[in-house]
């Protein structure tokens, strides 16, 4: 298992990211990792030099950066070379921290697309009250989509889902205004009836609202509305632990009540943290590369690094290329 690592992308970069290379290093058998960046700087963070490899670069993309022109130009950046070692065929996989739009874009002019498969998704696991988790895709690699980019996306995720996720049969849905069927806008509405045809366990439209109560282990949507979802959804969690924390500080009486439960809030949290579930794969891509949070701590970048381990090992490229080959020899026949 061979995965090339951006070390010098996210917030708490080089430091997270290697310490969380280090963890899975340990813990994770036959794994060689390759880090891209400062190599001095990382050094300091390096506990075990077995199965690690460093390519020093000291170019790197910012948060600043246009993705696409810096994609381009600045060839020697620790993101672009390690989307080229997965082009080049010396890494399984690839992940980064860094800035989303760059990744994308290496994702798509440096990796490549699956042969059929028109648009990449990005696609986190998204945290549910049962623990279990749903995927969702797109949340942003596309903020216009077409009806059968969202049947491809439901395919994807239905593949991911069941190889990396271990749950068979995943049910599907579309996230709309309303559950009953003909809702929705002119997308919404022709992607149904596409998500209907597809070999996928389609149940329909499902709602905003009812996502986090597990409405469906895969919910599909176009990257504007699947992205305000995410960000939605992410404030809301912020915001409500803001203000437990604030209601927790008025008086002696709630601080003493903050102390007994301060473990079980520290839970809840954790329940809410999709970065538990690993990173956001970016789907459709002729191999697999994951986008870790930007503030991912070490935590965060080891389950990234297993989501990507574990995509290696149950071949999703490989099935996703199957599926999209084999639906494209059905219409074919049929024509």
């Amino acid at each position: 298992m061979r995965l090339a690592i951006d070390a010098m992308g996210g917030d708490h970069a080089p430091k997270e990211i290697v310490l969380g290379a280090m963890d899975a290093l340990a813990q994770i058998e036959n794994l060689q990792i390759t880090l891209f960046g400062d190599e001095k700087k990382i050094k300091q963070y390096v506990s075990n030099h077995t199965n690690l490899e460093i390519v020093h670069t000291t170019e790197r993309i910012t948060g600043e950066d246009e993705p696409v022109r810096a994609v381009k130009r600045k060839k020697n950046a620790s993101l672009v070379l390690m989307a080229q070692a997965v082009k080049d065929n010396k890494a399984d996989a690839c992940i980064s921290a860094g800035n989303t739009g760059a990744l994308m874009s290496a994702g798509l002019f440096v990796v490549g697309r699956i042969p059929g498969i028109d648009r990449p998704a990005l696609s986190p696991t998204l945290p549910t009250i049962d623990g279990k988790g749903f995927l969702m895709l797109d949340v942003g690699a596309n903020v216009d989509a077409k009806p059968h980019h969202l049947m491809q996306y439901a395919i994807m995720g239905s593949i991911y889902t069941q190889k990396v996720r271990s749950i068979s049969n995943p049910t599907v849905g579309l996230l709309n205004v309303g559950t009953e069927d003909g809702k929705g806008n002119d997308l919404a509405k022709k992607a149904f009836v596409l998500l209907q045809e597809a070999p996928i366990s389609f149940i329909g439209n499902v709602e905003a609202r009812d996502i986090l109560n597990g409405a469906a282990d895969v919910v599909i949507t176009d990257g504007f509305s699947g992205n305000i979802a995410l960000k939605t959804i992410e404030g809301t969690a912020e915001t409500m632990f803001s203000m437990l924390k604030g209601t927790f500080m008025t008086s002696l009486k709630t601080k003493l009540a903050a102390g007994m439960v301060k473990n079980d809030l520290k839970g809840l949290k954790s329940k809410l943290d999709y970065s538990e579930y690993g990173g956001a794969g970016l789907f459709g891509l002729s191999s697999p590369v994951i986008k870790a949070h930007g503030s991912s701590n070490r935590r965060a970048v080891y389950n990234a690094i297993k989501q990507a381990c574990h995509m290696v090992e149950h071949h999703v490229t490989d099935t996703i290329k199957e599926t999209v080959e084999s639906m494209e020899n059905s219409k074919e026949e049929e024509n």
